[in-house]
């Protein structure tokens, strides 16, 4: 009987390394291929990782927890040689992706090694898990639960089956916004991946694991290990900061018009079925705005010849979003091209998406503008910093009624800050504040985005 060893594969992200989530299978174990056989989590996203052989689990070679090189043999299985279904060698452009390798270049059956990452399991018909008795959830909801701190005990399910959905959860959990995405949950008793600070057992412990917790209930200080979202993000913005050098601009906007817009399409037929914010109207004004001030949309790119400023005339909008994971930037490919509708349906998919943790690294790739918004936190402006790749991010801040002079007037008014940051070596003073003063004249007016 051959024993076939499975390697951690690059996903298609072209990243190092990946945390060893939750396994999925248990030695003793029978699998198939595209079985899903363990949990990972790169400084991007999380993936599920479908086995490339048939047979019997052998031997788990990685523990939960553990951070591990690609390459690293993480499972052996025994048995069965089985060949992959029909459609795991055949991409969706039918394109035949790279073939699973034991070396530490391993690329996973379906995975290419930059681009798009596609799973090539098939999907399994919808039906719900159980897992304890009385308890009936999907493995996302299940997830997103456990982000949560929400014991599924606890929740009154309302699906048709009498399974517990996403709604439940969150409900159960006092989620207040959506671009909150979930609500933060209280410090366990134990952290995980945390080893105090002073204590003997931070020199001992190997670094990613947990030290013991006992007799350390009085220590003042605690090491969380930086590793996945945190480091990714860490490195990027340092980058960022002390390689473009940023100049921030502000303005104080009259939403008033914004606001009574928002209220008319929640009321309309057509957007019934549509999550409406005033993020929605927002987007629309900095496309609008990035149109007349292309430069805005452009990019610094170093090449073998020199730097150069990259024009790109579509617009990939990246909507910065906080997660259980941390800070994420999806984005919305190609924007300039949809209408209100399609873009309000496209925001609500990314931000289901990244609330679920089920953003990809494809759709983290390739922005080329990002709006941050931080008015959900209850901040009126701030100097954000810039995505790498881009030359600008925008900030949208909380919409509040102010006393505002209208005509000679004090009236209470919806008053929102509109702030940025700029990549100066790429946009001057003057088209920096173009495009903020197009972006505020939308909010104020939006039948500007009728031109």
């Amino acid at each position: 009987m051959s024993t076939q060893t499975f390697h951690l594969p690059d996903v298609g992200e072209g990243l190092t390394e990946a945390e060893i989530v939750q396994w999925r299978v248990a030695p003793g174990d029978t699998v198939n291929v595209n079985d899903v056989l363990v949990e990972i989590e790169t400084a991007k996203s999380l993936v599920e990782l479908p086995s490339p052989f048939t047979g019997t689990v052998g031997e788990i070679l990685v523990e939960e927890g553990a951070t591990v090189d690609v390459g690293t043999a993480i499972i052996t299985i025994t048995g069965g040689e089985g060949e992959p279904d029909s459609d795991i060698g055949q991409s969706e452009h039918g394109e035949k992706p790279a073939e699973h390798a034991d070396a530490g270049g391993a690329v996973l059956v379906g995975y290419g090694t930059g681009g798009e990452v596609t799973s090539r399991r098939r999907k399994p018909a919808e039906k719900p898990v159980t897992r304890a008795v009385g308890v009936v959830a999907k493995p996302p909801i299940r997830k997103l639960a456990r982000d949560l701190g929400v014991d599924l005990s606890d929740v009154a399910p309302s699906g048709a089956a009498g399974e517990v959905t996403r709604d439940d959860v969150i409900r159960h959990a006092e989620q207040a916004s959506v671009f909150r995405n979930i609500a933060t949950p209280d410090l366990p008793a134990e952290r995980e991946l945390s080893i105090p600070v002073g204590t003997d057992a931070a020199a001992s412990t190997p670094a990613g694991t947990t030290a013991p917790r006992e007799g350390d209930a009085d220590a003042r200080e605690e090491a969380i290990t930086v590793k996945g979202v945190r480091k990714a993000t860490a490195n990027a913005m340092t980058s960022s900061a002390y390689t473009a050098p940023h100049v921030s601009v502000w303005t104080d906007v009259d939403a008033t018009r914004t606001m009574e817009l928002v209220k008319r399409l929640k009321a309309s037929p057509d957007f019934a079925d549509v999550k409406i914010s005033p993020l929605l109207i927002f987007s629309r004004a900095v496309i609008w705005a990035l149109r007349r001030t292309p430069m805005i949309n452009a990019a610094w790119v170093e090449t073998e010849n020199g730097a150069e400023i990259r024009m790109r005339h579509y617009v990939n909008l990246g909507i910065a979003a906080a997660t259980p994971r941390g800070l994420l930037v999806p984005n919305i490919k190609d924007a300039q091209d949809l209408n209100m509708r399609g873009l309000a349906k496209a925001l609500e998919k990314l931000t289901v998406t990244a609330r679920d943790g089920k953003t990809t690294p494809a759709d983290q790739q390739g922005g080329t503008f990002t709006i941050t918004n931080i008015g959900v936190f209850g901040m009126d402006a701030g100097t954000p910093i810039i995505n790498p790749g881009e030359s600008g991010i925008i900030a949208m801040g909380t919409i509040r009624q102010k006393p505002w002079v209208v005509d000679g007037e004090v009236r209470p008014r919806y008053v929102t800050t509109v702030s940025g940051s700029f990549d100066h070596r790429v946009i001057d003073g003057d088209g920096i504040s173009r495009f903020i003063a197009d972006v505020a004249s939308v909010l104020e007016e939006p039948a500007l985005l009728l031109d």
